[in-house]
């Protein structure tokens, strides 16, 4: 099969021809319609996570995934041949940007008929950081005051419509060209953070959702009342910090969830919440799409097609 790889830490990336993935008892081989990527692809194409996840080569990339059931293994139940599913594989699975694509029965969803390849290729790792950001680790409730960074990202644009569903009043950051989408999306408050310093205009919010780390996430404590939360996606020592305030901070990596990811697909195909794509390059250009993805002007998803 065709799959789009690298020989090495910061070598090109390149279509390359690679053996199938090999099939297991809970777990089906889906033929790939679209994949999305994200910025953990370039954070390992740069070998910074080498110590704490050592990649083989040559390394497949992708960690988003939408297509059509092929196989199913001899232990999966929820799951036939012919099905339309999509998925955030699990690390040993990663490898979603090739022609076929192995994911384990528990961490997929069946496609909503209305709902694109390219759209459902966008949702799974996005979509489910926002969610358990959020959800499982914020402790989200209704009438919660939120303040989510970089709102018309891949995780931003999903976390604002997640965080207004469950009843939130949502501030978010970005710049003003993109303030009309992030209003659309369901932000009550707009931050430019070109021109505002947002720990100078925000107090008392119950939870910080941080997407950018730095200084972003050492400001971030200031906006948040004693008890707060601060979920992060970027690992940083604030532990200090976090004593000083009296907030509750957490970084942390999502995990694949099926279900998670069947309630989510729900929301998307009630129009409750909608997918936002920046752009999509044929396989053949997977090379330019992650140049693209690297400048961090990307508004949503970047979505690569296969099939």
């Amino acid at each position: 099969m065709k799959a789009v790889a690298y020989q090495n830490y910061n070598s090109n990336i390149e279509i390359i021809e690679a053996a199938k993935p090999e099939l297991k008892d809970r777990s089906v081989l889906i033929e790939v319609h679209a994949a999305s990527i994200n910025p953990i692809d370039n954070i390992l194409h740069a070998g910074y996570l080498h110590q704490m996840l050592e990649l083989s080569f040559p390394h497949i990339m992708g960690y988003d995934v939408s297509g059509t059931v092929v196989e199913v293994g001899k232990g999966v139940r929820s799951v036939k041949v012919g099905d339309e599913v999509f998925a955030r594989p699990n690390q040993e699975d990663a490898g979603s940007i090739a022609e076929f694509a192995r994911v384990h029965e528990n961490e997929l969803a069946i496609k909503p008929k209305n709902m694109s390849h390219i759209d459902a290729a966008s949702v799974p790792l996005a979509g489910l950081t926002a969610w358990q950001a959020l959800v499982t680790k914020g402790e989200l409730k209704k009438g919660d005051k939120v303040l989510i960074h970089a709102g018309s990202g891949g995780v931003g644009t999903f976390a604002i419509q997640i965080a207004k569903y469950f009843g939130a009043m949502v501030t978010t950051t970005t710049s003003s060209k993109n303030s009309n989408l992030v209003k659309s999306l369901g932000a009550d408050l707009v931050i430019d953070y070109t021109t505002q310093s947002f720990e100078n205009e925000l107090s008392d919010y119950d939870l910080v959702i941080d997407a950018i780390g730095g200084d972003t996430l050492t400001k971030s404590f200031k906006v948040l009342k004693k008890g707060g939360r601060l979920i992060s996606i970027k690992g940083q020592d604030t532990e200090n910090l976090a004593k000083d305030y009296g907030i509750n901070f957490e970084w942390f990596f999502m995990s694949p969830d099926g279900d998670m990811l069947t309630e989510l697909a729900t929301l998307i195909s009630q129009g409750i919440v909608k997918t936002v794509i920046d752009s999509t390059y044929p396989m053949k250009q997977a090379p330019k799409a992650f140049e693209v993805l690297a400048k961090g002007r990307a508004k949503g998803k970047i979505v690569i097609t296969i099939k």
